[in-house]
């Protein structure tokens, strides 16, 4: 039995070595890009508690954005990587230009809403409470922060159509150095615009967007340069611009199967911000330690979350070749190595949950809200990779509509009218509410495990 168990959830070393191969430049970019925003966090902190919940606010905004470019991109990449499974290169083109053409649509209409109405939506986090805070102040910083990072999003979104494409055909190491160089950029730029260094003003909450701004500028250039330089070896970029067209039946093929993916990822982002929101009616001290529990907790999740990028490529590879049984059989795998390196890894953020917000220059009863909200994290991160992993596995078989009611409608039909519920109607902590939205994430682990058992995402999508 024990012999049986090892062989169905534990690879061989050509399995992990490949596992890792792609995987590890994720973890590398991931985490270099997540240390360094821990770092950025820690510095637009030193200036108070009004600028770090105000940048806070505004990213958390612009999360929103990043998740939409993602979902709609990731829609088409589930036909990327199976044509390059296919060994299509011609497919890949033809992808490539409708995320073109996607993004940019998505980059116009959140620019015009933060445009228009981003003072009300960082107003929605901005509730009094007996701990204090100046609500006025906080305004002023996020939408200082918002008026200047506005000009990084058409920078994501071409950097996005690039390393996308990439990491779907198997490349990952570019991604990762153009990041590194990226987030190391961002921090250097950090330190000497917020801080006044080099003889140059301090800037504060200014110039910790215009670093990023230029950060994301480097990565696109890098991006786009190598991948000029390297179309002898991806040859699929070879005419990539001969046409922006793309053929009708295949934008509609690529939308009727991306669309309730790019829905999924805009409502779950729209959910979590109305999570975080329910959470900042308890003050602004929830809003300070919540920005500085997911700054640490992004740090600590890279293996799983990279863990689910291998999924989408591993896994989307073997579909579009038609190789069922292996696709099944290294995703139990992959599902198990990220829970169990997610125990490991949940256990050393929870020793040490205290001593991570005494990195911040803010007051007790933020530390004390941001220590609570990390031991939850790490209590329950096993299950966030099991979930993770799970949505990726059914993604990478196309079946995005599944994909819509496991995350998304899950997350505004249960997580956030629980969160409202409890906050309004009990006195209840806002760390003990977090961790009981966790718990209810437990129906969606029984759903997920009967779905990966049925086998629904095994299909070839691109033949």
């Amino acid at each position: 039995m024990l012999t049986a168990i090892r062989k169905k959830y534990i690879g061989d070393r050509a399995f992990y070595r490949k596992l890792l191969g792609i995987a590890f430049p994720i973890m590398i970019q991931n985490g270099m890009s997540n240390f360094v925003n821990l770092l950025d966090n820690i510095m637009v902190g030193q200036l108070g508690t009004e600028q770090m919940s105000g940048v806070a606010i505004v990213n958390q905004l612009v999360f929103i954005f990043y998740l939409l470019i993602f979902g709609g991109l990731s829609g088409v990449g589930i036909f990327t990587a199976q044509y390059f499974g296919n060994k299509d290169d011609e497919g890949i083109r033809h992808t490539f230009r409708y995320k073109l053409w996607l993004g940019f649509i998505i980059t116009v209409i959140s620019t015009i809403i933060f445009l228009v109405y981003g003072d009300k939506l960082i107003g929605l986090y901005l509730n009094s409470s007996a701990e204090g805070g100046n609500l006025e102040a906080t305004l002023y910083y996020g939408m200082e922060y918002l008026g200047i990072i506005l000009f990084m999003l058409p920078l994501v979104y071409i950097t996005q159509v690039y390393c996308s494409t990439l990491r779907e055909c198997g490349e990952t190491k570019l991604p990762m150095i153009a990041g590194v160089i990226a987030v190391f950029s961002n921090l250097v730029l950090d330190y000497i615009l917020i801080f006044g260094k080099l003889g140059l003003p301090a800037l504060g909450v200014a110039g910790a967007a215009i670093g990023t701004v230029v950060a994301r500028l480097i990565e696109m250039i890098i991006v786009i340069i190598w991948c000029i330089r390297h179309r002898n070896t991806h040859t699929y970029f070879n005419g990539i611009y001969k046409t922006i067209l793309v053929p009708p039946q295949l934008v509609w093929k690529y939308f009727y199967t991306g669309i309730p993916l790019l829905m999924n990822e805009g409502l779950w982002s729209i959910g979590v911000a109305m999570l975080n929101q329910a959470y900042s009616m308890r003050g602004l001290n929830v809003v300070a330690g919540q920005s500085i529990a997911n700054t640490i907790n992004n740090i600590f999740n890279i293996v799983f979350i990279a863990m689910g990028d291998a999924v989408a490529i591993i896994i989307g590879q073997h579909l579009g070749a038609g190789d069922m049984e292996k696709a099944k059989d290294e995703d139990t795998k992959i599902i198990a190595f990220a829970m169990f390196t997610s125990a490991i890894i949940g256990a050393v953020m929870l020793c040490f949950s205290g001593l991570f917000p005494k990195l911040y220059n803010t007051n007790d009863m933020a530390r004390l809200v941001a220590m609570h909200f990390i031991m939850v994290q790490a209590i329950f991160m096993p299950k966030d990779a099991f979930l993770h992993n799970t949505y990726f596995t059914i993604r990478a078989g196309g079946k995005t509509i599944i994909t819509f009611f496991f995350d998304s409608f899950f997350m505004l039909a249960v997580s956030v009218p629980l969160a409202n519920i409890l906050v309004r109607c009990t006195t209840l902590g806002p760390a003990t509410i977090f961790a009981l939205s966790h718990v209810a994430d437990f129906i969606k682990c029984a759903v997920g495990l009967i779905l990966i058992k049925k086998g629904v995402w095994l299909r070839n999508i691109v033949k």
